[in-house]
Parts: structure tokens; C-alpha cells; sequence
């Protein structure tokens, strides 16, 4: 059964184009309040005293850690480098202390699977030629106040590698997202320029297939967006955020997509699942 697609022949030019496209509006108020109240509530539940796993997109030899590599088909709770003291303890409540929630949400709960296999998000995809796309993985992302830590210039096929490559990102604004709270910034166009480098999960661990290229800090653009807008970004492009030095968080919920038709999951990606995730639609 074919799946309509939902952009226009100008927006899949400029997403070829500059490697990534803002759709605004594309999830309703009532979508943005109901996963920001469901992450409320999961975050209520959390006991955070069970696992304090510091994510670091800055120290890749935290992926080592068991409970990172595990939650590739949970939900699990990941703190702020800097959400400790010294003496071990968090510095402020679990709710301002946590970096990310990952990376299952689009399979195992309800509100944000609704969203994820949407008419519009299959319409979206549809429209970028996938045949049948998987959900590889999810992350409601905090950039919390004063704390939410930078997240370096990367490709997402660095770390979600198929052959051949099919990638994409959805980073869903549920707050604004501006300069002043840690916006996406691109360097447009750069999808051209191909893959740099991968992650590679081998007996040791992880390691990057060889170091980051220098980034001239003038070529990336700031994508500030409203909440509710999403952000497409190709698999290839490089982007990054900067540390939140406001007194806003910026909240956004990420998904990756890759297809499944005709394409083959790296078995040397980190994510190394037993069940395929379901498919949003096969066409």
C-alpha cells in the first residue's frame, strides 16, 4: 500500500539541497503537551538511585557502559556530566539533572509511539523515498538550565551506519529552541561531503574508524525553531549544540530512521538489537 507523501517538490529540493529542512508546526500543542506530561511522569517514577549513568557525547569511552549499550530497547535515564558534586551526589533535583531518555520510547510507550508511527511522520518519510522505515532509535533530550552539556559536531550515520546509507533524523522542538538555549547549528549543505568517520562497537569496546576532522566554527548556521517545529536532518550533515548557558531548558524529542528495504544494518553499529524494531509502514 502506498504512503502519500506530505513536502512539497521545493521542500525535498532544499532538504537535497542543504541537507536538512524545518517543518513548523508539524506536531500540534496537544502532541507537545502530551509527551512533555508523560516525560513528567516518567521522571516521577525514575528511581534514580538504581543507575547514575553519566552521558558525555564528549567521552566516548562512557558508551562502554553496560547500561548504555543496554537500553537500545528500554527507556533509560542518563545524567549531565555536571549534575554531580564532588562528593557523588546530585546538585539539584533528578528533574534539572538528567541529559537524556533513550532509547526506546517510540516502541514501548504509548504517547510517544503514537507520534512517532503518525500518518504525518509515514507522509514525511514517504516523501523521502522510504520503503520501509524502522525507528532505530529515540531520545526525549533535556538541554537543561545552566547544565545541558554541548553536543559535538557529528554525521548521525557516524554512529546508525547501513549500506546502503539511509539515515535520517526528526529533532522535534517541544520547547523554542534559540541561540541563547542551545539550538541546533548545521553546516548546510555539508550531506555532500559524505561520511567522515564511524563508530565502531568491537570486543573493546567503542572507537571512532578514525579522528574528527577541524570545523571552521563560520560555517555552521543557527536553526532556531519554535516549539513544535521539526527539524529533518540528513544522515550525513554535521551539526552540533552548544552548552545551555540560560535559565531555559530547550527540551526536544530526537528519532532516527533508517530504512529496511534493500539496505543492511552494520553489525559492527553499537545498537545491536535481538528483535527489529516494527516498521512504520511498508510500501
Amino acid at each position: 500500500m502506498g504512503i502519500a507523501g506530505n513536502l512539497s517538490s521545493d521542500q525535498v529540493q532544499f532538504f537535497n539541497s542543504q541537507g536538512y529542512l524545518v517543518l513548523e508546526s508539524f506536531a500540534t500543542l496537544e502532541e507537545i503537551e502530551a509527551m512533555r506530561t508523560r516525560m513528567d511522569q516518567l521522571l516521577h517514577d525514575f528511581d534514580c538511585s538504581a543507575a547514575a549513568s553519566i552521558f558525555s557525547t564528549k567521552n566516548q569511552q562512557q558508551l562502554t557502559d553496560n547500561y548504555f549499550l543496554e537500553s537500545v530497547d528500554k527507556i533509560s535515564f542518563f545524567f549531565e556530566e555536571k549534575a554531580f558534586g564532588d562528593d557523588g551526589s546530585l546538585k539539584q533535583p533528578k528533574e534539572l539533572s538528567i541529559n537524556k531518555v533513550g532509547h526506546a520510547l517510540h516502541e514501548l510507550d504509548p504517547v510517544f509511539k503514537k507520534f512517532s508511527y503518525s500518518e504525518k511522520v509515514s507522509g514525511l518519510l514517504s516523501s523521502l523515498a522510504y520503503k520501509r522505515p524502522i525507528p532505530i532509535q529515540s531520545m526525549y533530550l533535556f538541554k537543561q538550565p545552566g547544565i545541558g552539556g554541548e553536543v559535538v559536531p557529528h554525521q548521525d550515520n557516524s554512529f546508525l551506519y547501513t549500506e546502503p546509507q539511509t539515515c535520517t533524523g526528526l529533532w522535534l522542538a517541544l520547547e523554542d529552541a534559540t541561540v541563547v538555549n542551545g539550538c541546533l547549528w548545521a553546516i548546510p549543505g555539508s550531506q555532500k561531503n559524505g561520511l567522515v568517520r564511524r563508530l565502531i562497537r568491537g570486543e573493546d569496546g567503542m572507537t571512532f574508524d578514525r579522528p574528527s576532522p577541524a570545523y571552521d566554527p563560520k560555517d555552521f548556521v543557527p536553526i532556531e525553531v519554535k516549539a513544535g517545529s521539526l527539524v529533518v536532518i540528513h544522515g550525513d550533515l554535521i551539526h552540533q549544540s552548544f552548552e545551555n548557558q540560560s535559565s531555559k531548558s530547550r527540551h526536544a524529542y530526537s528519532m532516527h530512521v533508517v530504512d529496511t528495504d534493500g539496505c543492511k544494518w552494520a553489525p559492527d553499529n553499537w545498537i545491536r538489537r535481538k528483535v527489529e524494531p516494527e516498521p512504520i509502514y511498508v510500501s
